[in-house]
């Protein structure tokens, strides 16, 4: 992108080590490993650079951590509550053997018996018997000797209460307790919610997440009746079943009674994890979603993908930070005391150049500068001089080599309307008129603008949503030859149908998607306290305060932490629906997504951000030994100010680099392919904030923060583009490129209007006549509705009469027909 000054060859460099030499921008090799570390030390830049962040994005965490973040700290005795309940119940009705010993028969029977006790009216017993449910989900872990056994049992009560039908019945306790109308009204009323509020919510919730969380998991020993029983558990919980509508539905509809202040009392931490682990139990994940993808471009007839992007993104490797203020300074400092000041050579800048980015090549040289340019951003210079400076490399055996990635890690790609636009720019200037949407003429034209084309497409990319674009028009403008579209009923279809009603256009009070960004509001950390907004606290505050300096500090590591998993699960929520609906129908992911734009979702997600975000994501905000299922095992130790304060030894906060990471998969999904939205980001001064994102050294939180700042470069301005040519060096390295976008220089749009109301008002009425015509079936055209012309049927059709209108049909008949005159000719005719 520009010619940089040429390094001077000192004494100092020549007296590098031989490794320091190969390796030149603080690379050395971690042979243990097989990988590429940086050297603590400072980089050519003065630099502090800190190691990459060993973190791999996957649906969830291990299974460990999502099944401690249910629990908040301060429900730590109600562990012992559920263990004595579960003990009354058993040694009622069971000699003293224990749970373990027993044989399955003897096992099928309590859980029977227990299923009978929700069936109670009593509410006390009712709990009771939930809570030693709870106990058995939990894996009976007074009889476990490890993490490990416990984990064992857990997946066997869990599936042995399935078995006897205990889902159905939590979710009809879980009903009634939504519809509580006394248990609503006095929280309300009361100045401070604290746990005891909640108490049969969560017990209930607990329950239910633990069956979804634990029957979720993979386990190549299951048994083949397992398997069974959990294809059949994932279609159920899908389907409308429970209430007739999804367990989804369901919990949606919680979260929105409680934005609304009807039910403060809800847990609400609680609700949007089993929210999201159902979402995802159902739906599937982001490998789900992948093959989805793979199969719906099979049967329209697609090309298949040019790659799979999630092992390409779990590929790449991180880009060292942009250098700050101080940074510069000090090496504009360090530039002016050199003597020796000269461009680059031009024939050792063609031969850096000449290399095809493409081109699978095997040299040993053109390894060590694709593995430079991917991970030196900041570097100054670039490794061209190699022969001035550096000793040739060390041969090494074939078995010690690493593999690297050649070339640029994502295939070009190119639309329709690219190549469309290309040739009629080239039509108007070569000969002076425009064929449309012609893309096969090309008469007229010079060879190199035939080589354009060809080379434009073979990179040529036709989307899913293009096509389901199309098909949409074609049933608006044909209504009646048409046909009927089959739609196929799956999970994200019956999820979007059941949602749907819900979402009322004038209402935004009422709207789920708005309701989960008001609760992201309230829990994210750059937020302040404000008197309207809503308490998420509820769920973890205890009856009394804290008195001690210890209860404290555990409490607000407690707090922190409970806000975290917030984030976390709404940040996984949105972008699931969101990659599931757009999978479904363009249209059903635009409709969520417009409504998240006009809740400000995209200054909202700014936000967040506008934090010191290393400190967010090394926050430990953790008491590992208070976790479940370690608490429950091991004798635990005496907590003090200092082990508080000093949190785990993890490199990173995994549940934090998720929720960034996703939060900014949700900020491209709104912004790709929208002007006025990517005016949004501009407007909103959002460069800044998402620079200062680059310092965290992980490789697909990097990549989205590149993408984000790509499609608002041409907006940015010559200065600032020139001030961050690194930052922009990062994005060619890194983001796919778009064979005719000019994305760097920003000529074509720069005087291009933004209408933000016109754009978003074509793409709402767009997404309102999609959901007319497929669900709106009482409000249909009615020009286009079968008419009936037998007298006979017509006049054979029962019509309701109302009951007034029964008793004086007397008068009706002498008012209406008697005394009118009625000219038989006229109506003949």
């Amino acid at each position: 992108f520009s010619l940089r000054k040429k390094k001077p060859c000192s004494d100092s460099l020549m007296k590098q080590s031989r490794t320091e030499a190969i390796f030149p921008t603080a690379m050395i090799p971690n042979k243990g490993r097989g990988e590429f570390t940086r050297n603590p030390r400072k980089d050519s830049e003065g630099l502090s650079e800190s190691p990459d962040l060993e973190f791999e994005y996957s649906d969830t965490d291990k299974w460990a951590a999502e099944l401690s973040e249910l629990y908040s700290y301060t429900e730590g005795p109600e562990f012992a509550l559920n263990r004595k309940c579960f003990e009354e119940e058993f040694r009622a009705h069971v000699s003293d053997r224990k749970w373990t010993e027993l044989d399955a028969a003897q096992h099928r029977a309590h859980a029977m018996r227990l299923l009978d006790g929700l069936e109670v009216i009593a509410r006390e017993k009712r709990l009771k018997v939930a809570r030693a449910i709870l106990y058995m989900a939990q894996g009976t872990f007074a009889e476990c000797s490890s993490e490990a056994e416990v984990q064992h049992w857990m997946r066997y009560n869990i599936f042995l209460l399935l078995d006897v039908g205990t889902f159905s019945a939590l979710v009809e306790l879980l009903n009634m307790e939504i519809d509580n109308s006394a248990a609503c009204s006095s929280a309300v009323r009361k100045p401070a919610i604290s746990l005891a509020d909640s108490t049969d919510l969560r017990v209930l919730l607990n329950i239910m997440y633990l069956m979804v969380e634990t029957i979720q998991q993979d386990e190549p020993a299951d048994k083949p009746e397992w398997k069974i029983i959990k294809e059949t558990f994932r279609a159920e919980l899908g389907s409308p079943l429970f209430n007739n509508e999804p367990i989804s539905v369901m919990l949606f509809g919680m979260v929105t009674k409680f934005c609304s202040g009807h039910a403060p009392h809800f847990p609400m931490k609680k609700v949007l994890l089993l929210l999201w682990k159902s979402i995802l139990f159902t739906l599937g994940g982001f490998e789900q979603l992948q093959n989805i993808k793979v199969q719906k471009r099979e049967e329209l007839g697609l090309p298949p993908l040019p790659e799979d992007s999630i092992r390409v993104i779990r590929s790449m490797r991180a880009a060292s930070p942009p250098a700050s203020a101080s940074d510069l300074i000090e090496q504009q400092q360090k530039r002016a005391r050199r003597e020796h000041k000269a461009l680059i050579k031009q024939d050792n800048l063609d031969a850096f150049n000449e290399k095809d980015p493409y081109k699978a090549d095997d040299s040993r040289e053109d390894e060590d500068d694709n593995d430079d340019n991917d991970n030196s951003i900041e570097a100054e210079t670039f490794p061209i001089e190699r022969d001035e400076v550096m000793p040739p490399p060390i041969p090494h055996p074939p078995s010690e080599r690493v593999s690297f990635p050649k070339g640029l890690p994502w295939a070009p790609k190119v639309r329709e309307k690219d190549i469309e636009n290309f040739l009629e720019s080239s039509r108007s200037k070569f000969i002076g008129y425009t064929l449309g949407s012609d893309t096969d003429t090309v008469v007229g034209l010079p060879r190199p603008i035939h080589e354009s084309i060809k080379t434009l497409k073979l990179h040529k990319y036709v989307s899913i949503a293009e096509i389901q674009v199309a098909k949409e028009e074609e049933f608006q403008k044909t209504p009646l030859s048409g046909g009927e579209e089959e739609v196929e009923m799956c999970a994200t279809e019956l999820l979007y149908q059941g949602i749907l009603p819900s979402l009322p256009q004038y209402m935004c009070l009422l709207d789920p998607q708005i309701a989960l960004l008001k609760i992201l509001l309230a829990a994210a950390p750059t937020s302040k306290a404000k008197t309207d907004s809503i308490n998420i606290l509820a769920d973890v505050l205890p009856e009394e305060m804290p008195t001690t300096v210890l209860q404290s500090m555990k409490l607000g590591v407690d707090v922190n932490r409970h806000k975290e998993i917030i984030v976390k699960a709404i940040s996984a929520i949105l972008l699931l629906l969101l990659k599931h609906f757009k999978l479904n129908h363009i249209y059903q992911f635009e409709y969520m997504a417009q409504h998240l734009v006009f809740a400000n979702c995209i200054p909202l997600i700014l936000k967040f951000f506008n934090q010191n975000i290393m400190s967010y994501i090394t926050a430990k905000n953790s008491i590992s030994v208070l976790d479940f299922p370690y608490c429950v095992v091991h004798e635990l130790p005496e907590l003090t100010a200092e082990s508080l304060e000093a949190g785990d030894n993890n490199q990173f906060c995994w549940r934090n680099l998720f929720s960034c990471i996703n939060l900014l998969r949700i900020l491209n999904k709104l912004t790709k392919w929208k002007h006025s939205r990517t005016m949004m980001l501009v407007v909103f001064k959002s460069a800044p904030i998402l620079k200062r994102a680059l310092k965290v050294k992980q490789a697909m939180m990097q990549l989205y923060v590149l993408k984000l700042l790509k499609v608002q470069t041409k907006y940015l301005g010559r200065q600032w583009r020139k001030s961050n040519m690194k930052t922009m060096s990062a994005i060619y390295q890194k983001v796919r490129h778009r064979l005719n976008d000019d994305w760097a220089y920003g000529n074509d749009l720069d005087a291009r209007p933004w209408d933000f109301q016109a754009e978003e008002c074509a793409l709402r009425a767009n997404i309102e006549r999609f959901n007319s015509r497929r669900y709106d079936k009482s409000h249909s055209n009615p020009d286009f509705l079968p008419v009936d012309n037998c007298l006979q049927s017509v006049l054979g059709q029962r019509v309701d009469l109302p009951e007034d209108f029964q008793m004086n049909y007397d008068l009706w008949l002498e008012r209406e027909v008697f005394s009118k005159p009625i000219s038989w000719e006229e109506l003949l005719q």
